[in-house]
């Protein structure tokens, strides 16, 4: 139902233990247990070469198998959870990662250890795709955003420190101690939900099957306009993030090092407009923060494109200062289109979420490498700054000409909240 709240039973109030700071918790550690277990890894990915006597790039697939891991988790564990319950999925699936964890700490070989690292995320990102599902259960629609940014702006202060942890406990005690410390993370992770966290299904979720759901869903053109939206504004990270590093270490001559500081300030602003979100949440409507933060977006996108045309960005602190004007505002529209998507159907809320997140990961691998691609082939910024632009204009265009108006969005709702009422007294 979009823009009809109609409360499950057994939801959470304001004022029940499950909005209360342990919920919060909870839904901090099951987001961030696949991406912070991503990161760990990284610093020691050289050392995993040397250590099995592998080439790099396969020692690089430990990251990007645990990828697409984490998109095949997305688009299995959503509808699984809408059917047999968040709890449930949620279990088996952190069983899964920390068996997976244990298969890394005794892998022999690259290729053991690759296999493992692929079942730990799909096992793991179970967490990522059904903590927006319980989220949507627990609150009204105008609130699911603000919720989503309080998420991401406590986890990914976590997730920022994870290279650095990762590269500690890799010189202290070694590669394999990295995974001793994702197996206990997952383990009481699995422990707190099994503990704390109670069963917030709708009742009746699941009924239609996986096929109903996605059906109804893309026959929506609000969830199919709030989807792309979020997607879209998704790959601007994955872009900037793939050609980011060709232009200041190939182009600018700057160290991979500075690069690394550089880029620590685009993932602080992008933090810092979640902060700002939850913030501005409460006194705006899901839409109005949606369009906020698409204006500043595309402004950020056009003055980054203007430096760039006219050859003044060929420096870090402008390239990044007018990148953190992006992120900032690209926290509004991901985390708000989110929640305008995850709210068209809320029985459904699992499949809607997996679908956004299988299609943000599976496409932002491409994008990622097209922006390798722009900032690795050229000698200017320019063509990584356009297609940012672009992406920016492709977000504007969904709200646009995709998304219904609010009058709408409310009477559709109206009629299929009538029609499902109609059939249950049948």
């Amino acid at each position: 139902m979009h823009g009809v709240m109609r409360r499950p039973p057994g939801a959470a109030t304001d004022e029940t233990p499950a909005t209360s700071r342990v919920m919060l918790m909870l839904l901090v550690v099951m987001t961030g247990v696949a991406p912070i277990s991503l990161y760990l890894l990284v610093p020691a990915l050289p050392l995993l070469a040397v250590g099995f006597g592998r080439d790099i790039a396969i020692a690089q697939m430990t990251v990007s198998l645990y990828m697409v891991g984490i998109a095949c988790s997305q688009i299995i564990m959503g509808p699984l959870s809408d059917r047999f319950g968040r709890r449930p999925v949620l279990l088996a699936g952190l069983g899964l990662m920390v068996a997976a964890s244990v298969g890394c700490i005794f892998a022999q070989s690259l290729p053991q250890l690759i296999a493992a690292r692929f079942l730990q995320a799909l096992g793991g990102a179970s967490g990522m795709v059904i903590s927006r599902a319980i989220i949507r259960d627990l609150y009204p629609r105008e609130r699911i955003g603000a919720m989503i940014s309080l998420v991401i702006a406590v986890m990914m202060i976590a997730q920022m420190l994870s290279p650095l942890t990762g590269g500690l406990l890799e010189t202290a005690f070694g590669w394999r101690a990295i995974f001793y410390v994702i197996t206990a993370f997952a383990l009481v992770t699995a422990v707190a939900i099994a503990l704390a966290l109670p069963e917030t299904r709708r009742e009746g979720s699941g009924k239609s099957g996986f096929r109903g759901d996605v059906g109804k869903l893309f026959g929506s053109r609000a969830f199919v306009g709030y989807m792309l939206c979020q997607v879209l504004a998704s790959q601007i990270i994955f872009a900037f993030a793939g050609g980011g590093p060709y232009i200041v270490v190939t182009q600018m001559g700057r160290s991979s090092a500075e690069y690394g500081a550089w880029f620590a300030t685009t993932a602080f602003a992008y933090l810092i407009g979640n902060v700002f979100c939850v913030r501005f949440s409460p006194r705006h409507s899901l839409e109005r923060l949606i369009w906020f933060g698409l204006a500043l977006q595309v402004a950020g996108s056009l003055l980054n494109f203007l430096l760039s045309l006219g050859g003044v960005n060929q420096v870090p602190s402008w390239l990044f200062g007018t990148q953190m004007i992006v992120m900032f505002a690209n926290a509004f529209v991901m985390s708000n289109s989110a929640a305008g998507a995850i709210s068209v159907r809320p029985e459904a809320a699992g499949t809607a979420s997996g679908a956004m997140g299988f299609l943000q990961m599976g496409l932002g691998s491409l994008i990622s490498q097209l922006g390798a691609y722009l900032g690795g082939h050229f000698a200017t910024t320019l063509p990584l700054t356009s297609a940012i632009l672009v992406l920016s204009a492709a977000c504007v265009s969904t709200m646009i000409f995709i998304v219904p108006r609010r009058k709408v969005m409310v009477s559709e709702s109206l009629i299929e909240q009538a029609e499902e009422e109609e059939s249950g007294m049948l």
